[in-house]
Protein backbone atom coordinates (compact mmCIF):
# COMPACT_ATOMS: atom_id res chain seq x y z
CA UNK A 1 0.00 0.00 0.00
CA UNK A 2 0.90 4.00 -0.67
CA UNK A 3 0.23 5.88 2.58
CA UNK A 4 0.62 9.47 2.79
CA UNK A 5 0.93 10.99 6.44
CA UNK A 6 0.32 14.39 6.73
CA UNK A 7 1.15 16.02 10.01
CA UNK A 8 -0.61 19.63 10.54
CA UNK A 9 0.67 19.71 13.96
CA UNK A 10 -0.45 19.10 17.15
CA UNK A 11 -0.49 21.50 20.18
CA UNK A 12 -2.35 19.75 23.44
CA UNK A 13 -1.56 20.70 27.39
CA UNK A 14 0.11 16.82 27.27
CA UNK A 15 1.48 16.97 24.10
CA UNK A 16 4.41 19.26 21.73
CA UNK A 17 4.12 18.73 17.33
CA UNK A 18 4.99 21.61 16.02
CA UNK A 19 8.14 21.49 14.68
CA UNK A 20 10.81 21.07 15.66
CA UNK A 21 8.60 18.85 18.30
CA UNK A 22 7.65 15.93 16.68
CA UNK A 23 4.49 14.41 18.91
CA UNK A 24 3.56 10.48 19.22
CA UNK A 25 0.93 10.76 16.45
CA UNK A 26 2.73 9.86 13.38
CA UNK A 27 5.23 7.56 14.99
CA UNK A 28 2.32 5.13 16.71
CA UNK A 29 -0.12 5.62 13.59
CA UNK A 30 2.70 4.47 11.06
CA UNK A 31 4.05 1.56 13.80
CA UNK A 32 0.28 0.53 13.73
CA UNK A 33 0.30 0.28 9.98
CA UNK A 34 3.90 -1.43 9.73
CA UNK A 35 2.69 -4.12 12.33
CA UNK A 36 0.36 -5.05 10.10
CA UNK A 37 1.68 -4.68 6.71
CA UNK A 38 5.88 -4.87 7.15
CA UNK A 39 5.96 -3.91 3.23
CA UNK A 40 3.65 -0.68 3.50
CA UNK A 41 5.29 2.03 1.72
CA UNK A 42 4.57 5.16 3.98
CA UNK A 43 5.43 8.79 3.11
CA UNK A 44 5.26 11.35 6.21
CA UNK A 45 5.21 15.05 5.15
CA UNK A 46 4.45 18.25 7.22
CA UNK A 47 1.98 20.93 6.02
CA UNK A 48 4.20 23.55 5.98
CA UNK A 49 6.37 20.96 3.26
CA UNK A 50 3.36 20.67 1.61
CA UNK A 51 2.97 24.12 1.55
CA UNK A 52 6.12 24.82 -0.07
CA UNK A 53 5.60 21.91 -2.90
CA UNK A 54 1.72 20.58 -3.32
CA UNK A 55 3.38 18.07 -6.04
CA UNK A 56 3.35 16.03 -2.70
CA UNK A 57 -0.28 15.64 -2.89
CA UNK A 58 -0.36 14.54 -6.75
CA UNK A 59 -0.20 10.83 -6.18
CA UNK A 60 -3.04 7.74 -5.84
CA UNK A 61 -2.73 7.22 -2.43
CA UNK A 62 -4.37 3.80 -1.11
CA UNK A 63 -4.80 5.75 2.42
CA UNK A 64 -4.40 9.53 3.32
CA UNK A 65 -4.06 10.53 7.34
CA UNK A 66 -3.89 14.02 8.30
CA UNK A 67 -2.87 14.75 11.65
CA UNK A 68 -4.02 17.93 13.21
CA UNK A 69 -5.16 19.59 16.39
CA UNK A 70 -4.10 22.62 18.75
CA UNK A 71 -5.93 22.68 21.88
CA UNK A 72 -3.82 24.89 23.80
CA UNK A 73 -2.78 27.82 20.96
CA UNK A 74 0.64 29.06 21.04
CA UNK A 75 3.16 31.30 18.72
CA UNK A 76 5.61 29.31 17.02
CA UNK A 77 8.98 30.96 15.59
CA UNK A 78 8.97 29.08 12.15
CA UNK A 79 6.71 26.56 11.63
CA UNK A 80 2.81 26.87 11.92
CA UNK A 81 -0.11 24.67 12.40
CA UNK A 82 -2.75 23.72 9.53
CA UNK A 83 -5.55 26.33 8.81
CA UNK A 84 -9.36 25.23 8.88
CA UNK A 85 -9.31 26.55 5.03
CA UNK A 86 -6.18 24.24 4.28
CA UNK A 87 -7.59 21.03 5.56
CA UNK A 88 -11.00 21.65 3.52
CA UNK A 89 -8.93 22.74 0.65
CA UNK A 90 -6.01 19.55 0.79
CA UNK A 91 -9.13 17.06 1.31
CA UNK A 92 -10.24 17.82 -1.99
CA UNK A 93 -7.07 17.97 -3.89
CA UNK A 94 -5.50 14.62 -2.39
CA UNK A 95 -6.53 11.58 -4.24
CA UNK A 96 -6.69 8.67 -1.80
CA UNK A 97 -8.57 5.76 -1.67
CA UNK A 98 -9.67 6.24 1.99
CA UNK A 99 -9.16 10.18 3.69
CA UNK A 100 -8.78 10.06 7.39
CA UNK A 101 -8.73 12.78 9.88
CA UNK A 102 -7.54 12.56 13.27
CA UNK A 103 -5.72 13.85 15.81
CA UNK A 104 -7.16 16.11 18.63
CA UNK A 105 -9.29 18.21 16.06
CA UNK A 106 -11.03 14.97 15.32
CA UNK A 107 -11.95 14.44 18.84
CA UNK A 108 -12.42 18.07 19.79
CA UNK A 109 -13.02 20.33 16.97
CA UNK A 110 -10.77 23.29 15.17
CA UNK A 111 -9.47 26.49 17.40
CA UNK A 112 -6.87 28.97 15.68
CA UNK A 113 -6.41 30.75 19.09
CA UNK A 114 -7.51 31.69 22.34
CA UNK A 115 -10.61 32.86 23.45
CA UNK A 116 -12.71 30.77 20.53
CA UNK A 117 -15.24 28.29 21.05
CA UNK A 118 -14.16 25.44 18.73
CA UNK A 119 -15.68 24.47 15.28
CA UNK A 120 -17.28 20.85 15.99
CA UNK A 121 -15.65 18.09 14.63
CA UNK A 122 -18.82 16.59 13.06
CA UNK A 123 -18.34 19.40 10.28
CA UNK A 124 -14.83 17.02 8.84
CA UNK A 125 -17.74 13.96 7.99
CA UNK A 126 -18.35 15.77 4.71
CA UNK A 127 -14.75 16.07 3.62
CA UNK A 128 -12.99 12.48 5.21
CA UNK A 129 -14.27 9.06 4.75
CA UNK A 130 -12.90 8.56 8.43
CA UNK A 131 -13.05 11.33 11.15
CA UNK A 132 -11.47 9.29 14.38
CA UNK A 133 -12.87 10.17 17.79
CA UNK A 134 -10.66 7.42 19.98
CA UNK A 135 -7.32 6.91 19.41
CA UNK A 136 -5.81 7.32 16.18
CA UNK A 137 -3.25 4.34 16.19
CA UNK A 138 -5.71 1.86 16.72
CA UNK A 139 -8.31 3.07 15.22
CA UNK A 140 -5.98 2.96 11.77
CA UNK A 141 -4.59 -0.17 12.74
CA UNK A 142 -8.27 -2.08 12.91
CA UNK A 143 -8.77 -0.03 9.24
CA UNK A 144 -5.36 -1.23 7.38
CA UNK A 145 -6.33 -4.82 9.40
CA UNK A 146 -9.34 -5.13 7.63
CA UNK A 147 -8.27 -4.28 4.11
CA UNK A 148 -9.50 -0.59 4.32
CA UNK A 149 -13.02 -1.70 4.61
CA UNK A 150 -14.26 1.71 6.58
CA UNK A 151 -17.37 -0.30 8.12
CA UNK A 152 -15.87 -2.31 9.87
CA UNK A 153 -13.88 -0.16 12.04
CA UNK A 154 -15.42 1.77 15.41
CA UNK A 155 -14.06 5.44 15.36
CA UNK A 156 -14.03 5.85 19.04
CA UNK A 157 -11.79 2.75 19.87
CA UNK A 158 -9.29 3.78 22.74
CA UNK A 159 -6.46 1.67 24.03
CA UNK A 160 -7.80 -0.20 27.14
CA UNK A 161 -3.64 -1.15 28.41
CA UNK A 162 -0.64 0.14 27.15
CA UNK A 163 -0.23 -3.23 24.93
CA UNK A 164 -0.54 -2.11 21.87
CA UNK A 165 1.06 1.01 22.20
CA UNK A 166 4.54 -0.63 23.27
CA UNK A 167 4.21 -2.50 20.01
CA UNK A 168 3.35 0.33 17.72
CA UNK A 169 5.94 3.26 19.57
CA UNK A 170 9.08 1.17 18.65
CA UNK A 171 8.13 -0.48 15.26
CA UNK A 172 7.09 3.35 14.26
CA UNK A 173 9.94 5.05 15.62
CA UNK A 174 11.91 4.65 12.28
CA UNK A 175 9.14 7.60 10.76
CA UNK A 176 11.77 9.88 12.60
CA UNK A 177 14.44 9.89 9.74
CA UNK A 178 11.73 11.50 7.39
CA UNK A 179 11.14 14.87 9.55
CA UNK A 180 12.72 17.70 8.48
CA UNK A 181 14.35 18.87 10.98
CA UNK A 182 16.10 14.93 11.75
CA UNK A 183 19.29 14.95 12.74
CA UNK A 184 18.88 18.90 13.13
CA UNK A 185 17.27 20.16 16.59
CA UNK A 186 14.38 17.61 16.11
CA UNK A 187 13.12 16.37 19.59
CA UNK A 188 10.68 13.55 20.31
CA UNK A 189 7.98 13.68 22.42
CA UNK A 190 7.72 10.68 24.85
CA UNK A 191 4.67 9.27 26.79
CA UNK A 192 4.41 8.15 30.11
CA UNK A 193 0.82 8.10 30.64
CA UNK A 194 -2.50 9.31 29.17
CA UNK A 195 -5.39 11.49 31.03
CA UNK A 196 -5.07 13.29 34.57
CA UNK A 197 -5.36 12.09 37.67
CA UNK A 198 -7.75 15.14 38.44
CA UNK A 199 -10.13 12.56 36.59
CA UNK A 200 -11.83 10.96 39.52
CA UNK A 201 -12.90 15.26 40.39
CA UNK A 202 -13.66 16.00 36.76
CA UNK A 203 -10.53 18.26 36.09
CA UNK A 204 -10.35 21.45 34.74
CA UNK A 205 -13.37 23.55 33.47
CA UNK A 206 -11.82 24.14 30.13
CA UNK A 207 -8.90 20.77 30.00
CA UNK A 208 -9.62 18.22 27.24
CA UNK A 209 -6.56 16.26 28.31
CA UNK A 210 -8.82 15.25 31.31
CA UNK A 211 -11.55 14.24 28.97
CA UNK A 212 -9.57 11.00 28.15
CA UNK A 213 -10.86 8.85 30.93
CA UNK A 214 -8.97 6.94 33.43
CA UNK A 215 -5.37 8.10 33.74
CA UNK A 216 -3.74 4.86 31.51
CA UNK A 217 -0.15 4.32 32.92
CA UNK A 218 2.55 2.90 30.89
CA UNK A 219 5.04 0.28 31.94
CA UNK A 220 8.95 1.72 32.81
CA UNK A 221 10.52 -0.91 30.15
CA UNK A 222 8.21 -0.09 27.51
CA UNK A 223 9.10 3.92 27.70
CA UNK A 224 13.07 2.71 27.76
CA UNK A 225 12.39 0.97 24.85
CA UNK A 226 10.79 3.00 22.53
CA UNK A 227 13.84 5.89 23.80
CA UNK A 228 16.51 3.30 22.55
CA UNK A 229 14.54 2.45 19.46
CA UNK A 230 14.45 6.46 18.50
CA UNK A 231 18.24 7.10 19.61
CA UNK A 232 18.95 4.32 17.80
CA UNK A 233 17.67 6.09 14.82
CA UNK A 234 19.72 8.64 15.65
CA UNK A 235 16.93 10.92 17.58
CA UNK A 236 19.30 12.77 20.26
CA UNK A 237 16.89 14.94 22.03
CA UNK A 238 14.00 13.64 24.06
CA UNK A 239 11.06 15.28 26.25
CA UNK A 240 9.16 13.28 28.68
CA UNK A 241 6.15 15.76 28.42
CA UNK A 242 3.03 13.89 27.70
CA UNK A 243 1.61 13.79 30.44
CA UNK A 244 -0.54 15.76 33.23
CA UNK A 245 1.76 15.78 36.00
CA UNK A 246 5.30 13.95 35.56
CA UNK A 247 5.66 13.80 39.51
CA UNK A 248 2.16 11.49 39.35
CA UNK A 249 3.82 8.74 36.82
CA UNK A 250 2.82 5.40 39.05
CA UNK A 251 1.70 7.20 41.89
CA UNK A 252 0.65 5.43 44.83
CA UNK A 253 -3.22 6.11 44.94
CA UNK A 254 -4.24 6.95 41.46
CA UNK A 255 -8.00 6.35 40.99
CA UNK A 256 -8.41 7.33 45.06
CA UNK A 257 -6.58 10.90 45.46
CA UNK A 258 -7.02 13.84 43.19
CA UNK A 259 -3.78 14.43 44.24
CA UNK A 260 -1.78 11.00 44.04
CA UNK A 261 1.20 10.46 46.29
CA UNK A 262 4.71 10.61 44.20
CA UNK A 263 6.47 7.55 43.53
CA UNK A 264 10.20 8.74 43.60
CA UNK A 265 11.33 4.81 43.27
CA UNK A 266 9.46 4.44 39.87
CA UNK A 267 10.97 7.87 38.57
CA UNK A 268 14.50 7.03 39.44
CA UNK A 269 13.92 3.63 37.21
CA UNK A 270 12.75 5.87 34.56
CA UNK A 271 14.92 8.32 33.73
CA UNK A 272 17.99 6.14 34.89
CA UNK A 273 16.69 3.40 32.25
CA UNK A 274 16.82 6.14 29.40
CA UNK A 275 19.97 7.25 30.14
CA UNK A 276 20.99 3.55 30.33
CA UNK A 277 20.47 3.18 26.87
CA UNK A 278 21.17 7.20 24.94
CA UNK A 279 24.08 7.70 27.23
CA UNK A 280 24.76 10.41 24.48
CA UNK A 281 21.65 11.89 24.41
CA UNK A 282 21.66 15.86 24.33
CA UNK A 283 18.75 16.63 25.50
CA UNK A 284 16.38 14.88 28.26
CA UNK A 285 13.47 17.83 29.24
CA UNK A 286 10.22 17.23 31.35
CA UNK A 287 7.05 19.46 30.67
CA UNK A 288 3.89 19.43 32.79
CA UNK A 289 4.19 19.13 36.87
CA UNK A 290 0.90 19.64 38.95
CA UNK A 291 1.36 22.76 41.59
CA UNK A 292 -0.99 21.02 43.40
CA UNK A 293 0.98 18.05 44.19
CA UNK A 294 4.13 19.76 44.73
CA UNK A 295 1.93 21.35 47.44
CA UNK A 296 0.14 18.61 48.90
CA UNK A 297 2.92 16.40 49.14
CA UNK A 298 6.25 18.54 49.20
CA UNK A 299 8.78 16.21 50.81
CA UNK A 300 7.85 13.64 47.60
CA UNK A 301 7.86 16.69 45.27
CA UNK A 302 11.31 17.47 46.28
CA UNK A 303 12.94 13.93 46.08
CA UNK A 304 11.44 13.89 42.20
CA UNK A 305 12.59 16.64 41.34
CA UNK A 306 16.48 16.40 42.44
CA UNK A 307 15.78 12.59 40.97
CA UNK A 308 14.85 14.58 37.48
CA UNK A 309 17.85 17.05 37.93
CA UNK A 310 20.05 14.22 38.58
CA UNK A 311 19.66 12.75 35.21
CA UNK A 312 17.78 15.82 32.56
CA UNK A 313 19.87 18.00 30.67
CA UNK A 314 19.92 21.83 32.13
CA UNK A 315 17.37 24.76 30.52
CA UNK A 316 14.48 22.28 31.55
CA UNK A 317 10.45 23.68 32.65
CA UNK A 318 8.60 22.49 35.03
CA UNK A 319 5.53 23.87 33.13
CA UNK A 320 2.77 24.81 36.09
CA UNK A 321 -0.66 25.33 35.04
CA UNK A 322 -1.78 28.09 37.38
CA UNK A 323 -4.51 29.64 35.44
CA UNK A 324 -5.30 32.27 38.13
CA UNK A 325 -4.39 34.11 41.30
CA UNK A 326 -8.22 34.46 42.02
CA UNK A 327 -9.76 32.32 44.59
CA UNK A 328 -12.90 32.78 43.28
CA UNK A 329 -11.94 31.58 39.63
CA UNK A 330 -10.33 28.49 40.82
CA UNK A 331 -13.60 27.51 42.99
CA UNK A 332 -15.81 28.20 39.65
CA UNK A 333 -13.66 26.25 37.69
CA UNK A 334 -12.26 23.17 39.58
CA UNK A 335 -9.02 24.15 39.15
CA UNK A 336 -5.53 22.59 41.07
CA UNK A 337 -4.63 25.35 43.25
CA UNK A 338 -5.32 28.48 45.24
CA UNK A 339 -3.01 31.12 45.10
CA UNK A 340 -1.13 30.79 48.15
CA UNK A 341 -0.47 26.92 47.41
CA UNK A 342 0.66 28.30 44.00
CA UNK A 343 2.84 30.74 45.31
CA UNK A 344 4.21 28.14 47.85
CA UNK A 345 4.51 24.91 44.92
CA UNK A 346 6.37 27.41 42.28
CA UNK A 347 8.99 28.68 45.15
CA UNK A 348 10.17 25.04 45.86
CA UNK A 349 10.63 24.41 42.12
CA UNK A 350 13.04 27.19 41.68
CA UNK A 351 14.63 27.26 44.83
CA UNK A 352 16.06 23.85 43.87
CA UNK A 353 15.78 23.96 40.29
CA UNK A 354 17.85 27.40 39.31
CA UNK A 355 21.25 25.94 40.02
CA UNK A 356 22.99 27.39 36.04
CA UNK A 357 23.62 23.98 34.32
CA UNK A 358 26.85 23.71 31.45
CA UNK A 359 24.53 25.70 28.62
CA UNK A 360 24.27 28.44 30.35
CA UNK A 361 21.05 27.84 31.85
CA UNK A 362 19.43 27.23 35.08
CA UNK A 363 18.79 23.78 35.49
CA UNK A 364 14.85 23.60 36.04
CA UNK A 365 12.97 26.33 36.75
CA UNK A 366 8.82 26.97 36.81
CA UNK A 367 6.92 27.49 33.58
CA UNK A 368 3.77 29.52 34.65
CA UNK A 369 0.39 29.20 32.53
CA UNK A 370 -2.32 31.53 33.20
CA UNK A 371 -5.83 30.79 31.71
CA UNK A 372 -8.16 33.91 30.97
CA UNK A 373 -11.96 34.78 30.62
CA UNK A 374 -12.65 31.86 32.82
CA UNK A 375 -16.42 32.16 34.32
CA UNK A 376 -16.21 34.04 38.00
CA UNK A 377 -13.79 36.05 36.46
CA UNK A 378 -13.77 39.90 37.22
CA UNK A 379 -11.74 43.13 37.19
CA UNK A 380 -10.13 41.86 40.69
CA UNK A 381 -9.24 38.91 38.70
CA UNK A 382 -6.08 40.90 36.79
CA UNK A 383 -5.18 42.47 39.55
CA UNK A 384 -4.79 39.96 41.71
CA UNK A 385 -2.67 38.35 38.90
CA UNK A 386 -0.19 41.28 38.63
CA UNK A 387 0.24 41.19 42.20
CA UNK A 388 0.80 37.48 42.73
CA UNK A 389 3.84 37.93 39.69
CA UNK A 390 4.81 40.82 41.31
CA UNK A 391 5.35 38.48 44.57
CA UNK A 392 7.47 36.32 43.17
CA UNK A 393 9.75 39.57 41.92
CA UNK A 394 9.80 40.95 45.59
CA UNK A 395 11.08 37.40 47.13
CA UNK A 396 13.57 37.04 44.17
CA UNK A 397 11.38 33.75 42.83
CA UNK A 398 12.66 33.06 39.04
CA UNK A 399 10.31 31.51 36.06
CA UNK A 400 11.60 30.88 33.27
CA UNK A 401 8.36 32.08 31.36
CA UNK A 402 4.78 32.84 31.73
CA UNK A 403 2.30 32.01 29.04
CA UNK A 404 -1.04 33.78 29.21
CA UNK A 405 -3.77 32.68 26.61
CA UNK A 406 -7.62 33.24 26.21
CA UNK A 407 -9.52 30.11 27.12
CA UNK A 408 -10.78 27.96 24.60
CA UNK A 409 -13.93 26.12 24.38
CA UNK A 410 -14.15 22.90 23.34
CA UNK A 411 -17.34 19.85 23.21
CA UNK A 412 -17.36 17.59 25.96
CA UNK A 413 -15.65 20.46 28.66
CA UNK A 414 -17.70 22.02 30.90
CA UNK A 415 -16.73 24.65 29.63
CA UNK A 416 -18.47 23.60 26.71
CA UNK A 417 -22.14 24.61 28.35
CA UNK A 418 -20.63 27.81 29.98
CA UNK A 419 -19.24 29.25 26.17
CA UNK A 420 -21.18 32.03 26.42
CA UNK A 421 -19.82 33.04 29.70
CA UNK A 422 -16.21 33.07 28.25
CA UNK A 423 -17.28 34.73 25.48
CA UNK A 424 -18.71 37.79 27.44
CA UNK A 425 -15.61 37.75 29.77
CA UNK A 426 -13.44 38.21 27.08
CA UNK A 427 -15.51 40.53 25.36
CA UNK A 428 -15.98 42.86 28.64
CA UNK A 429 -12.19 42.55 30.03
CA UNK A 430 -10.29 43.54 26.56
CA UNK A 431 -8.87 46.15 28.12
CA UNK A 432 -7.71 44.43 31.51
CA UNK A 433 -6.35 41.46 29.10
CA UNK A 434 -3.71 43.69 27.26
CA UNK A 435 -2.87 45.83 30.22
CA UNK A 436 -2.20 42.67 32.19
CA UNK A 437 -0.39 41.34 28.89
CA UNK A 438 1.04 44.34 28.61
CA UNK A 439 2.45 44.50 32.01
CA UNK A 440 3.47 40.71 32.14
CA UNK A 441 5.85 41.43 28.82
CA UNK A 442 7.48 44.34 29.34
CA UNK A 443 7.59 44.85 32.84
CA UNK A 444 7.87 40.95 34.52
CA UNK A 445 9.09 39.26 31.59
CA UNK A 446 12.30 41.55 31.44
CA UNK A 447 13.19 42.28 34.88
CA UNK A 448 13.00 37.79 35.63
CA UNK A 449 15.16 37.58 32.54
CA UNK A 450 17.96 39.89 33.68
CA UNK A 451 17.68 37.75 36.94
CA UNK A 452 17.47 34.86 35.53
CA UNK A 453 20.69 35.97 32.77
CA UNK A 454 22.36 38.95 33.70
CA UNK A 455 23.98 40.31 30.69
CA UNK A 456 27.40 38.68 29.56
CA UNK A 457 25.64 34.92 30.35
CA UNK A 458 26.86 32.22 27.81
CA UNK A 459 24.46 30.38 26.56
CA UNK A 460 25.85 27.26 24.71
CA UNK A 461 24.64 25.18 21.54
CA UNK A 462 21.75 27.14 20.10
CA UNK A 463 20.43 26.38 16.58
CA UNK A 464 20.15 29.16 14.18
CA UNK A 465 16.74 28.63 12.66
CA UNK A 466 15.26 31.43 10.81
CA UNK A 467 16.13 35.30 9.60
CA UNK A 468 14.17 38.85 10.24
CA UNK A 469 15.20 41.54 8.25
CA UNK A 470 18.24 42.44 10.18
CA UNK A 471 19.46 39.39 12.13
CA UNK A 472 18.40 35.79 13.36
CA UNK A 473 16.69 33.69 15.55
CA UNK A 474 18.23 31.08 17.48
CA UNK A 475 17.31 28.71 20.45
CA UNK A 476 18.60 25.65 22.36
CA UNK A 477 16.80 22.53 22.26
CA UNK A 478 14.50 21.86 25.05
CA UNK A 479 11.20 21.85 26.49
CA UNK A 480 10.79 25.76 26.18
CA UNK A 481 13.66 27.36 24.54
CA UNK A 482 14.56 30.96 24.75
CA UNK A 483 14.27 32.45 21.79
CA UNK A 484 17.85 34.60 21.45
CA UNK A 485 17.90 37.21 18.84
CA UNK A 486 21.51 37.79 16.80
CA UNK A 487 21.23 41.50 15.22
CA UNK A 488 23.29 39.93 12.35
CA UNK A 489 22.80 37.26 9.48
CA UNK A 490 24.17 34.02 10.56
CA UNK A 491 24.10 30.91 8.14
CA UNK A 492 21.14 29.19 9.10
CA UNK A 493 20.86 25.20 10.26
CA UNK A 494 24.06 25.62 12.36
CA UNK A 495 24.83 25.26 15.96
CA UNK A 496 26.74 28.55 17.79
CA UNK A 497 27.49 29.92 21.17
CA UNK A 498 25.94 33.43 22.01
CA UNK A 499 26.84 35.75 24.56
CA UNK A 500 23.65 37.77 25.96
CA UNK A 501 23.78 41.35 25.50
CA UNK A 502 20.07 42.62 26.17
CA UNK A 503 16.73 41.52 27.11
CA UNK A 504 13.44 41.96 25.45
CA UNK A 505 10.05 40.53 26.27
CA UNK A 506 10.36 36.81 26.43
CA UNK A 507 13.51 36.67 25.03
CA UNK A 508 17.01 38.20 24.86
CA UNK A 509 19.56 39.32 22.27
CA UNK A 510 22.73 37.74 22.02
CA UNK A 511 26.14 37.65 20.14
CA UNK A 512 27.93 35.22 18.89
CA UNK A 513 30.37 33.94 21.56
CA UNK A 514 33.43 34.45 21.07
CA UNK A 515 33.33 37.71 18.91
CA UNK A 516 35.78 37.63 16.16
CA UNK A 517 37.57 41.17 17.25
CA UNK A 518 38.93 41.63 13.40
CA UNK A 519 35.65 41.31 11.60
CA UNK A 520 32.85 42.10 13.85
CA UNK A 521 30.90 45.12 13.09
CA UNK A 522 30.36 48.17 14.94
CA UNK A 523 26.55 46.95 15.34
CA UNK A 524 28.32 43.97 17.49
CA UNK A 525 30.81 45.83 19.42
CA UNK A 526 28.32 47.79 20.84
CA UNK A 527 26.49 45.14 21.99
CA UNK A 528 29.45 43.53 23.75
CA UNK A 529 29.10 44.32 27.72
CA UNK A 530 31.78 46.68 28.98
CA UNK A 531 32.70 48.42 25.75
CA UNK A 532 32.30 51.93 25.54
CA UNK A 533 33.20 54.37 22.70
CA UNK A 534 36.56 54.40 23.47
CA UNK A 535 37.23 51.18 23.73
CA UNK A 536 35.41 50.67 20.59
CA UNK A 537 37.48 53.11 19.02
CA UNK A 538 40.78 51.76 20.25
CA UNK A 539 39.42 48.52 18.51
CA UNK A 540 38.94 49.89 15.19
CA UNK A 541 41.91 51.68 15.20
CA UNK A 542 44.05 48.35 16.20
CA UNK A 543 42.39 45.84 13.60
CA UNK A 544 43.88 43.42 13.14
CA UNK A 545 44.86 42.19 16.15
CA UNK A 546 47.60 39.45 15.89
CA UNK A 547 47.33 37.71 19.31
CA UNK A 548 44.73 37.71 22.42
CA UNK A 549 47.09 38.98 24.21
CA UNK A 550 46.90 42.52 22.38
CA UNK A 551 43.43 42.54 22.75
CA UNK A 552 43.90 41.98 26.71
CA UNK A 553 46.18 44.48 27.09
CA UNK A 554 43.59 47.18 25.66
CA UNK A 555 40.40 45.66 26.98
CA UNK A 556 40.55 43.51 30.19
CA UNK A 557 38.40 41.69 31.24
CA UNK A 558 36.14 42.54 28.25
CA UNK A 559 38.65 40.25 26.26
CA UNK A 560 36.81 37.12 27.36
CA UNK A 561 34.19 37.95 24.74
CA UNK A 562 36.84 37.96 21.43
CA UNK A 563 39.11 35.85 19.76
CA UNK A 564 41.24 36.23 16.87
CA UNK A 565 40.39 33.28 14.47
CA UNK A 566 36.96 33.74 12.76
CA UNK A 567 36.02 29.61 13.01
CA UNK A 568 32.72 29.38 15.45
CA UNK A 569 30.58 31.05 12.98
CA UNK A 570 30.10 32.90 9.70
CA UNK A 571 28.48 35.88 9.30
CA UNK A 572 26.60 36.89 5.79
CA UNK A 573 27.49 39.68 3.37
CA UNK A 574 24.61 42.62 3.38
CA UNK A 575 22.06 41.08 1.15
CA UNK A 576 23.42 37.48 1.41
CA UNK A 577 21.10 34.79 2.06
CA UNK A 578 21.61 31.18 3.07
CA UNK A 579 19.11 28.29 2.60
CA UNK A 580 17.00 27.00 5.70
CA UNK A 581 16.89 23.95 5.20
Amino acid sequence: MNILILDGYSDEPAGLGVPPYLDIYPRYIAGAIWSVDKSANITYVTIDQVRTCRELLKKDWNLFILISGVTTPGRYLKYSPITFEEILNISTTVKAKVKVICGPVARFGYISEGGEIAIHPSIFRKYFDIVVSGDPDIVIYELVKNSLNINSVDLSQIHEDDRYINKFSIIGAKIVTQHPCYMKNLIVEIETYRSCPRYITGGCSFCTTVRRGYPLMRDVKAIVKEVEALYNMGVKNFRIGRQADILTYKAHDIGKLEFPKPNPEILEKLFHGIRSVARDLETLHIDNVNPGTVYHWQRESIECIKIIMMYHTPGDVAAMGIETADPRVVKNNNLKVYPEEAFEAVKIVSNIGQVRGWNGMPHLLPGINFVLGLPGETKETYILNRQFLEKLLENNIKVRRVNIRLATVFPGTPLWNMRDIVYRNIRRHRKYIESFRYWVRHVFDIENLRRILPKGTILRKLYTEMYDSDGTYARQVGSYPLIVYIPEKIKLDTWIDVVVVDHLPRSVIGIPYPVDINSASMKILRKIPGLDDHKISLIIRRRPFKNMEEVKAILGDSAKFFKIENDDYTPLAKGERSGQG
